[in-house]
């Protein structure tokens, strides 16, 4: 540790001071916590921290979540929490959790139930996850390979509730050189090898295959794609908020959602796609797919067919014309998910 100070860790850690609000310049300095798995990239999150920590910006601890998906996974944790304690950061929480399965998403459901404990527990203001510019060109190019819209070319979002991403402008290189700094020694995850798993094709072999071709400086502008499709998604969001309420006549999870059909043929096709899925999950049932909302969509504009559409839940959508629904005399689009079955049946019968 020490020598001349890397360009990139005064950057982490304006980042970290950035993303929590800085100093409140009144009373106690902000509680944060920092999500930390032993590798480079929240071990350099760690530090940038914890130096904060020590000249009174801010009050940080860690919390290190052991999955036990591999051998070995508790001395990593155990590790990490040493290094952790190491650089000051004050509790440093090690917990155990059990996913429910061994994919990618069960995994993360487990870890951020621990973080949402954590951050009970300690009071926490904010927690601090390590995702780097490398890991957001990642997601956008993962966007694209499943053919998502904008939400989804938006990558992760720098800040949503008490999670706050400030290395979002850091490569992963740059993590590695304050790891190095620091003295501190991270574990390279050996499932990142893994070449069957989309993710790791991504890293490992298209950018830098699309580096050879386009030249560099592609992480970058995969990165700058995503912060422009956020603010899009997000006006966009917000604007079929305000569409769902003008158009909704009733509905929740245990009564069918009911949507006036004038008010939603008058709706821009960028607005209508976006009402119709919420107004899905509106009624308990998962985000339907671009397939499912296409056809959604025709349900509206007077396709053939007046449904039922099958959406997972399960759930289903019809069309019903003017005064021929039991609970509007207008003409609608009535959205049964999975607790109104048995309201959607005696309504049909």
């Amino acid at each position: 540790m020490g020598g001349h100070l890397p360009p990139v860790l005064a950057q982490a850690r304006r980042a970290v001071l950035d993303a929590v609000g800085g100093p409140a310049g009144v009373g106690d300095p902000p509680r944060v916590l920092v999500a930390c798995s032993g590798g480079a990239d929240s071990l350099a999150l760690a530090a940038a921290t914890a130096f904060l920590d020590r000249t009174g910006k801010l009050r940080a601890g860690a919390v290190v979540v052991d999955h036990g998906l591999q051998p070995g996974s508790a001395a990593v944790a155990s590790t990490a929490a040493s290094q952790l304690r190491g650089l000051g950061l004050d509790p440093v929480l090690v917990r155990g959790v059990r996913p429910s399965g061994t994919s990618e998403a069960a995994a993360r459901t487990a870890r951020y139930a621990a973080f949402e404990a954590a951050l009970a527990e300690t009071g926490a203001a904010a927690l601090l996850l390590g995702h780097t510019l490398d890991d957001q060109a990642e997601q956008v190019l993962l966007g694209l390979a499943r053919g998502s819209g904008t939400r989804t070319l938006a990558g992760m979002p720098a800040s949503r509730g008490p999670y706050r991403r400030p290395l979002l402008g850091l490569r992963r290189v740059d993590t590695e050189a304050i790891c190095a700094h620091e003295g501190l020694q991270y574990w390279t995850d050996p499932t990142n090898a893994d070449t069957s798993l989309l993710r790791n094709r991504i890293r490992r072999e298209l950018l830098p295959a699309l580096d050879d071709v386009l030249g560099p400086g592609l992480a970058e502008a995969l990165a700058r794609t995503a912060t422009l499709a956020r603010r899009d998604a997000d006006f966009l969001d917000d604007a079929a908020d305000a569409a769902l309420a003008r158009v909704l006549l009733s509905g929740n999870q245990s009564v069918p959602v009911l949507l006036d059909l004038a008010g939603l043929r008058g709706l821009e096709e960028a607005l209508l796609s976006r009402v119709l899925r919420t107004a899905v999950v509106h009624c308990g049932a998962p985000a339907p797919d671009f397939e499912r909302t296409a056809a959604l969509t025709r349900l509206v504009h007077g396709g053939k067919s007046a449904g039922p559409i099958q959406l997972d839940g399960p759930a289903h959508a019809t069309r019903h014309r003017a005064g021929s629904h039991p609970a509007t005399h207008r003409a609608v689009i009535a959205i049964d998910g999975p607790g109104s079955a048995v309201a959607a049946s005696l309504w049909q019968s």
